[in-house]
């Protein structure tokens, strides 16, 4: 399947399918809160979906060949999961740190992809530097994107940044196209070398979305056939937006009111435009 450069129709509508997907995160951050299990969080997020939204859970009951249907409208990978944690009755506590990913299909059938973490009251001070340090490593993922770039110039900088910090990057899963499909072309890996893959082309959209571990770079699947962890139970971190490569430089889609703001390493036109962008946003509305 080839790389699917978005129409200006498509582009509007996917700019519309993110920010639904980033307000859903906006509604849930309340709630992350310590004695709450994170089968509540899913249901709260389910409601907002389908009640406030109008939208859909894209991975309820979503099962690629290979994989039985996954349970949940969220995913929630908790301290040691990497990615595609299923939410459960196992309440939050304090010092837990965790990710919350959200993807959600528009009534138009587009959709919309991000993830943020969470930390539950106050944390480690390795557990808040390993979050700190993805965060930025998604950050200068973005700041790469530009049309003539190539794909590895992306994931050079996250691996180097991660790596730098002591942290080591998860090969196994990366980031990727996104539209009227779930999963489209390209494949975005969070590490590499500058200057190989794709080259970057305006119209283009894909997510960011890189996996950290505090400890080596290793993983772990559970029987659930879905919840990835790492192999040493170090932590992880994720974080997650969805891009658009624009003749100008880069969009980044799936920004809403309440979105933390580029971390202080970003600067120049790409921070300020962000800002601006969740400045003039309108908060979501509530349940």
């Amino acid at each position: 399947m080839s790389i699917v450069l978005k129409s200006p129709e498509e582009i509007r509508e996917m700019r519309t399918a993110c920010r639904l997907a980033a307000e859903v995160l906006d509604y849930i951050a309340p709630f992350v809160q310590p004695g709450v299990p994170t089968a509540e969080i899913d249901r709260l997020c389910s409601d907002y979906m389908t009640k406030v939204q109008n939208t859909v859970s894209a991975t309820l009951n979503y099962a690629p060949p290979g994989y039985p249907p996954y349970p949940a409208s969220i995913c929630i990978s908790l301290n040691h999961q990497v990615c595609h944690g299923i939410p459960g009755p196992k309440p939050l506590k304090k010092g837990d740190i965790l990710n919350i990913d959200v993807t959600i299909v528009t009534p138009r059938g587009f959709h919309g992809d991000t993830s943020r973490m969470f930390i539950v009251g106050d944390a480690s001070i390795l557990a808040k530097r390993l979050c700190q340090v993805t965060y930025e490593c998604m950050w200068l993922g973005i700041a790469e994107v530009r049309p003539g770039a190539r794909l590895g110039d992306i994931g050079h900088i996250i691996q180097r940044h991660a790596e730098s910090n002591g942290f080591s990057v998860v090969r196994e899963f990366c980031g990727h196209g996104i539209g009227r499909g779930f999963h489209e072309e390209p494949q975005v890996l969070h590490y590499g070398r500058p200057g190989t893959g794709s080259e970057l082309r305006p119209g283009m959209i894909f997510t960011i979305e890189p996996m950290i571990n505090a400890g080596k770079a290793a993983i772990s699947e559970l029987p659930d056939g879905w919840t990835i962890i790492t192999r040493d139970r170090s932590l992880s971190a994720q974080w997650e937006h969805t891009i658009l490569v624009m003749e100008s430089g880069v969009e980044v889609l799936s920004l809403s009111a309440a979105n933390p703001p580029p971390p202080k390493l970003i600067g120049g036109p790409l921070a300020s435009a962000t800002n601006a962008a969740i400045a003039a946003l309108p908060p979501a509305p509530v349940s």
